[in-house]
């Protein structure tokens, strides 16, 4: 196993200043929902893929009626009208990769599936299925789906541990009950996995990204704060760019990994709940 430590944000900052694929501007379509309050969902996606480099478009599955303190409202977009979204941008702009996030329904599983199908990119799968504040916001026959649909279209694959343990039905309380879970998403299609940890406990949140090949593991002391809104849409947007701009895997989960980090780091404390993370961070370095 390679473990990877904190000083991976050195590199990764070299390694964005010394050009190489930096004047390529990776194109990712991010396929997801809204969030009103700016720290998840599209607005987050947008804002990470920017600031890997890249350059976002968007087909919106959902608008949700949110803030800090919890998500108000869910209001589906329609089946076509998605469709719609996706097709306008690939047809013209086309895409380097796909972004995955809220999808809300069986049927807008099938509908994203299909413009998956369409392009020849890799999809990174942030397999959504509960808020920062709890609520629901992927009923059980969709899951399904996501198993059946999803999951062998992922070029990469992001649950954090309460979605995993969806998925699979392994329990998840320590790294090798995320080993194993991200072991069954491979066997289960997927040909990356990267198994978050912010929700196992511990005073080290690590991360394993698991591939055929192996693993790596990717850790930091627990930073002790609630403003971690959007976190999972921001990593795996942040992966979707580096995949999109030609990196391989492992570097663009790194790079990623080291972004969202500092991100959390400095986040501003907006709201009275679960507060967003500081996207931004790069231009004020």
């Amino acid at each position: 196993m390679t473990r990877v430590g904190t000083d991976i944000r050195a590199q990764a900052d070299a390694r964005r200043a010394g050009g190489g694929s930096a004047k390529k501007m990776g194109r990712v379509l991010i396929l997801a929902g809204s969030d009103s309050g700016g720290g998840a969902g599209i607005q987050a996606d947008i804002k990470a893929v920017t600031m890997m480099g890249g350059y976002a478009a968007t087909a919106i599955t959902a608008i949700t009626v949110q803030n800090t303190l919890g998500v108000h409202g869910v209001h589906p977009l329609p089946l076509d009208l998605i469709a719609a979204q996706g097709r306008a941008v690939l047809d013209d702009i086309g895409t380097d990769a796909f972004k995955t996030g809220m999808l809300g329904s069986v049927e807008v599983v099938e509908t994203v599936a299909a413009l998956l199908d369409s392009a020849d990119a890799p999809a990174v799968v942030d397999p959504v299925m509960v808020a920062k504040g709890g609520a629901s916001l992927l009923p059980d026959a969709a899951v399904e789906a996501v198993k059946s649909m999803m999951i062998p279209r992922a070029a990469l694959l992001t649950p954090n541990a309460p979605e995993a343990e969806a998925l699979t039905g392994i329990a998840v309380h320590d790294v090798d009950g995320q080993r194993r879970a991200g072991e069954a998403l491979l066997a289960m299609g997927a040909r990356a996995v990267l198994m978050k940890g912010g929700h196992v406990p511990g005073t080290t949140v690590i991360d394993l990204l698991l591939t055929p090949d192996g693993e790596t593991a990717l850790e930091a002391e627990r930073i002790d704060t609630r403003h971690t809104h959007g976190t999972g849409c921001t990593l795996a947007s942040a992966c979707a760019a580096g995949l999109a701009l030609g990196r391989p895997l492992e570097v663009a989960v790194a790079e990623a990994w080291a972004y969202v980090g500092e991100a959390i780091r400095r986040a501003p404390g907006l709201g009275g709940g679960h507060g967003p993370l500081d996207h931004g961070w790069p231009v004020r370095e």
